[in-house]
């Protein structure tokens, strides 16, 4: 690699770190959420929420009286709201204040996970811990496509949920002389890695990284930008509920490059 080759690479790297610190500075991002509570059929006030909450055929219901303040699609809530949130999808939004109540569902049950841009963990946040990056974690990779897509099931991090991905092939790629072969996330034009590796539990987050790898060339050649390998937001907050990665990626070498697991989680 040229020198000049070497500066864009680090500069191109640079560029993608500073932008994934912004995105997790977002006020109302996945740093600034303070609570994640579980609803259930019975009406309930949740610590530090206004309103009273449950579910009942699969439906979200919350009562406030005006002095709650709580707000849905730029309308106040007054008497009964009812909310029905698309699993997996990102939440309905309750306003409260500068807070929002997101609504979500996951895995057939409900909940309301708060972001507040006063949380700790958001004024606290000094950047995410990295390895220093290096070309040689730069693989090259072969796409091989499914007959048809397939849905493949894993765990989360929250016991008892699942998450439901759309699998369109596998990619098999070599590192230090040890050949991998992980299942490929996403449509063909925008393929991603969720994994894990020897590294996993030690100096990166246990339950898995990302990797976007973008569309394969028309002879099926991807390139793996490991040192682009990014936490779940599940590495930097409780109230997250992340996927694991499936077990046929959990590959054998540790990868040494990418993001680590911020200082303090387990």
């Amino acid at each position: 690699m040229t020198t000049s080759t070497a500066t864009e690479f680090e500069t191109d790297w640079a560029r993608w770190h500073r932008d994934r610190e912004a995105q997790l500075r977002d006020p109302l991002g996945f740093l600034s959420l303070t609570g994640l509570h579980w609803l259930t059929d019975q009406p309930e006030r949740l610590a530090n929420v206004p309103g009273t909450w449950w579910v009942t055929d699969d439906k979200v219901f919350v009562t406030a009286q005006p002095g709650d303040r709580l707000a849905h699609a730029d309308a106040e809530i007054a008497g009964v709201q009812i909310l029905t949130p698309v699993e997996g999808a990102p939440g309905l939004e309750v306003r409260h204040g500068d807070r929002i109540l997101e609504v979500i569902r996951r895995t057939g049950r409900y909940a309301v996970r708060v972001h507040d841009p006063a949380a700790p963990s958001l004024i606290t946040f000094e950047g995410i811990p990295v390895y220093a990056p290096d070309p040689r974690w730069v693989v090259t990779g072969h796409y091989r496509p499914f007959d048809a897509p397939q849905t493949l099931t894993t765990g989360a991090v929250v016991e008892g949920l699942e998450h439901h991905h759309t699998a369109t092939g596998t990619i098999e790629f070599s590192i230090d002389g040890v050949t991998e072969q992980v299942v490929a996330f996403g449509s063909g034009t925008d393929l991603r890695v969720l994994f894990t590796d020897a590294t996993s539990g030690v100096t990166t987050y246990p339950a898995a990284r990302s990797l976007a790898v973008g569309a394969p060339a028309a002879d099926g050649t991807v390139d793996l930008d490991f040192n682009r390998a990014a936490n779940l937001p599940c590495a930097f907050t409780d109230f997250a509920t992340c996927p694991i990665a499936p077990e046929q990626n959990r590959l054998r070498v540790a990868v040494e490059a990418g993001e680590r697991r911020p200082g303090g989680r387990a």
